[in-house]
């Protein structure tokens, strides 16, 4: 994953430019209690320290923050600071020289002292420059500590979605075989006993492969294809079923579509075929899909054997494990799952309560 371009956020440009003017009109303004009209050379090394300012806080933004301080390197960052205000100071000392700026200054305190008696205050500008400087380092390192945070929180973020993205995939991927697993052994099991009914089998386990190969790509898909998905999965299911097994799908009446994760209630039901039928004793399956407002109640109860029984599948579990970790994942905070046996009633029933707005 390239985080290069992403995780570098520069701060508003409207924020750079107002904090920058500020400053400009900080260090140009004329000190009042002076009272004299400063030479050309005042502004001019004024301007030439607003650019070193503006220097310091990008090179300590991008640069030495960035490499130094947030990796804990702190003396070569302070020793890099302290470097930048000394070249500052040496480089303003220097331009004072090549431009007479002294002399100027005291030619305007010298015209300013004969007609209102005012003195020069020496060295005043300069050492308040070197303040400014280290106020410009300090907001510098301020602001790039936040940025660093952001970006720091972002990356987090981001990693933890591709977390949440990888794992969803990859529940996926074990609920899709699976099913398809013991799919194909059902039919296997038909091509014996009834080619007709193994025909309609695969036509019927079409339809299903191409819901599961295209519709559960997208995040959502419609309530009512999520029910017509299992209504086909069901009679799938039925075609090898005997009399003494008896299988109701009730879905709500009225439907209003509403957009759901796929292929979250075929583990319920698939838990009930692989565990609440047998091929000798009468059992029973009740799934009832209904509605209330913003909540899709499910509810899916069959028979519980006590004893060791005949079932028609073998299965390694996962598909309920599974389940509670997608919506775990899909639905914080916006779901209730119960599962319960009732041995006196001889029932187990699952109960799912999804809230979808």
């Amino acid at each position: 994953m390239n985080t290069s371009g992403t995780s570098r956020k520069y701060p508003p440009l409207f924020l750079h430019f107002l904090g920058w003017s500020f400053l400009a009109l900080f260090l140009m303004w004329q000190p009042v209690s002076w009272q004299i009209q400063l030479p050309h050379t005042f502004w001019i090394k004024q301007g030439v320290l607003f650019m070193l300012l503006i220097t310091i806080f990008y090179l300590n933004y991008y640069y030495w923050f960035p490499k130094f301080l947030s990796h804990n390197k702190f003396l070569y960052f302070i020793l890099l600071n302290v470097f930048s205000v000394v070249m500052l100071a040496i480089i303003i000392e220097q331009l004072k020289v090549s431009i007479n700026h002294g002399e100027f200054m005291d030619k305007a305190f010298r015209t300013a002292r004969a007609a209102a008696g005012s003195t020069r205050p020496k060295e005043r500008l300069d050492y308040f420059a070197l303040l400014i400087a280290l106020i410009v380092i300090g907001v510098s390192t301020s602001v790039a500590a936040v940025r660093n945070a952001q970006r720091d929180r972002e990356f987090r973020q981001d990693l933890e979605q591709q977390k949440i993205n990888s794992e969803l995939s990859f529940l996926k991927a074990q609920i899709n075989p699976h099913f398809f697993f013991n799919t194909l052994n059902n039919i296997y099991a038909l091509t014996v006993i009834d080619v007709e009914a193994a025909q309609q089998a695969l036509h019927k386990l079409s339809r299903l492969m191409r819901y599961v190969l295209y519709e559960t790509q997208h995040e959502t898909v419609l309530l009512s294809r999520e029910i017509a998905f299992a209504q086909d999965y069901i009679q799938l299911m039925q075609l090898r079923l005997t009399d003494k097994v008896r299988v109701v799908l009730e879905p709500p009446v009225p439907l209003h579509d509403v957009a759901i994760a796929p292929m979250l209630f075929l583990p319920f039901i698939e838990n009930a075929f692989k565990h609440g039928v047998s091929a000798v004793e009468p059992s029973y399956i009740e799934i009832r899909i209904s509605q209330d407002r913003h909540k899709i109640l499910v509810d899916v109860k069959n028979t519980l054997f006590g004893e060791k029984r005949t079932v028609l599948d073998e299965s390694n579990g996962i598909g309920l494990v599974n389940t509670q970790r997608r919506l775990d994942l899909l639905y914080p905070g916006k779901y209730q799952l119960e599962v319960n046996e009732n041995k006196e009633e001889k029932e187990f029933e699952v109960h799912l309560e999804l809230e979808t707005a």
